[in-house]
This record gives structure tokens, C-alpha cells and sequence, in this order.
């Protein structure tokens, strides 16, 4: 490989071929990055609601973290209640 007129040797080795591939995340999907335990939901299927409004609390880590909408829409499933611990990627609500 060249770059800026460098030389560089790679490889391409099993690590690389296995790994997750990323995809560009939806938008319109609200998943748990970290797994955690719903404290607080702010929101029910069918509300309207804009960008910044905060959709529930999840209590990782013994931090509580609040977290809110990307834009504005309404809401098309709530798929935890308060209480739930919710496993790392969950979709927990999505958007119309």
C-alpha cells in the first residue's frame, strides 16, 4: 500500500476478516449502547415528540444516563418498562 508516496506493508489476517462489520446506525432506532436497567421512561407508543426530548434514564455503571432523541417523530413501540434490564444493542423504542 501506498500512501503519500510511503510504502507500507499489510496483511490481512483472520482478526481482520472476523470482526464485526459496522453499519450506519437508524436514526429511527433507540438501542442500549451499554446493558443497563431502565430507571425512568418518559414516553409511550403513539407520542409526538422533537429532537432533545428525553426518552428514559438507564442506570449503567452505577451512573444514571439520560437518553434523548436524535430528531423529531412519533413514537411507533416502547419495547421495555421501568425496571427492565436491557442487554448491550436492545432496540428499546423506535420511531415512525
Amino acid at each position: 500500500m501506498i500512501i503519500e508516496g510511503a510504502k507500507y506493508r499489510t496483511f490481512l489476517n483472520r482478526k481482520f476478516e472476523n470482526r464485526k462489520k459496522w453499519y450506519i446506525p437508524d436514526p429511527k432506532k433507540i438501542i442500549s449502547y451499554i446493558p443497563g436497567t431502565v430507571v425512568k421512561l418518559f414516553v409511550h407508543e403513539g407520542q409526538q415528540v422533537v429532537k432533545g426530548d428525553v426518552i428514559l434514564i438507564l442506570e449503567a455503571m452505577k451512573m444514571k444516563n439520560r437518553i434523548v432523541f436524535s430528531r423529531s417523530g412519533k413514537v411507533k413501540a416502547v419495547n421495555v418498562v421501568e425496571g427492565d434490564k436491557v442487554p448491550k444493542n436492545f432496540l428499546m423504542v423506535e420511531l415512525e
